[in-house]
């Protein structure tokens, strides 16, 4: 059996997802704004939950097709193969409807008719006249741009950025797909220096060292359509987590670094990196940025430094900005890349980035600054 799969991501990082698709041995079908569209056999629905870092989750395609008025709403959602997908004590819903340049832009209205629209396929398909709804969950979500509507059944339940390794939050958190998509952005290898200032709960290093040990995020987690013994067998999901086993190599050298000033916060980075099976990969400090400085060259500091989101803040982030450009000027060959919302960033770091890349961050707008240093020489041999 072939599946169309749909992986929501960040906009504006795209390629990188589609390069972790690739390497997963998928179809790409499509890449759009936000989301890539892949194709792959019945184990494929597992080795994505378990195996993509920078997707938000993964939706299994029911259909697509074109609806300017709510009547081609229904008609088009009651033309697709429920059936085949969500058996007769299935609980189904429209979980969420987004809608951009689209005739039909209200999400309730447009999850209301969807849901009528299956009901009425589906009871005629099952000889029914009423769904107890009392099995496994099948939420759907509909994404209508330009018109045409794209329905898919979500696979992942929780949104893949929750790996499970998360103990022991702190304020503000960068997501860990958003931290994943971001390294990925970058040139970083594991045989290369990361040192993450600001390392709040640990997100960047954390993401940083599971990559370089191959150890697939999803691992300690579980997903919707593990439920969906109709679609999916047991043993495809345990075949794709021996696999993710398998491809473990925590004898990985690295060098990977998190600072924070706060020492709850390094004790929540320490908690974190041990839930998620990487606590002798990261070297973890209470260390201010002043205080940045490294032996070696060709690093890389990857960061989410505050951006004085609270107006107390705001008077701290002149100087603080001026520390990190202080710091990076000390470190010879390295590369700096930062995402931050503070619009003033590249004033106080007393350089302009090489890149800056505009990235929302939920509803947050922010920029990806990019400082690359130069790359270091060959190897021999």
């Amino acid at each position: 059996m072939s599946y169309e799969l749909i992986a929501p991501c960040h906009f504006g990082l795209e390629a990188v997802l589609k390069r972790e698709v690739l390497d997963l041995g998928f179809e790409i079908t499509a890449v759009e704004d936000g989301r890539v569209t892949f194709r792959g056999g019945d184990d494929a629905v597992a080795k994505a939950n378990i195996g993509l870092r920078s997707a938000e989750r993964v939706l299994l395609k029911v259909g697509e097709f074109r609806a300017e008025t709510y009547d081609d709403l229904f008609e088009g959602t009651k033309a697709l193969p429920w059936e085949d997908l969500i058996p007769a004590h299935g609980k189904f819903w429209v979980k969420k409807a987004s809608s951009i340049r689209s005739k039909l832009f209200s999400p309730s209205d447009i999850q209301s008719i969807m849901k009528k629209a299956m009901v009425d396929r589906m009871k005629s398909r099952y000889k029914v006249s009423w769904f107890e709804e009392d099995g496994e969950a099948y939420p759907v979500r509909v994404s209508i741009k330009n018109d045409v509507v794209t329905v898919g059944l979500d696979t992942s339940g929780a949104s893949l950025h929750k790996r499970g390794y998360r103990q022991s939050p702190v304020l503000a958190p960068i997501s860990e797909t958003l931290a994943a998509a971001l390294i990925g952005l970058t040139p970083w290898k594991a045989d290369r220096i990361l040192v993450d200032p600001f390392c709040g709960s640990g997100t960047f290093p954390i993401e940083a060292a599971m990559k370089a040990a191959h150890i697939a995020p999803g691992l300690k987690r579980d997903f919707g359509a593990e439920k969906w013994d109709n679609l999916f067998k047991a043993r495809l999901w345990q075949a794709a987590r021996d696999e993710a086993e398998a491809a473990i190599d925590l004898s990985v050298s690295t060098d990977i670094q998190g600072y924070d000033i706060d020492p709850k916060a390094i004790k929540a980075c320490r908690e974190n990196a041990a839930a998620a099976g990487v606590k002798d990969l990261i070297h973890f400090q209470v260390r201010d940025v002043k205080d940045l400085h490294h032996p070696k060259k060709y690093g890389f500091i990857i960061s989410n430094p505050p951006y004085g989101e609270r107006l107390e803040d705001k008077e701290a982030m002149p100087p603080l900005y001026a520390a990190i450009g202080e710091a990076y000027r000390g470190l010879d060959s390295w590369s700096m890349y930062l995402i931050t919302s503070y619009e003033d960033a590249e004033r106080h770091i007393g350089r302009k980035a090489d890149k800056n890349r505009k990235l929302y961050n939920g509803m947050l707008k922010t920029y990806f600054y990019q400082y690359m240093g130069p790359k270091p020489p060959r190897r021999n041999g």
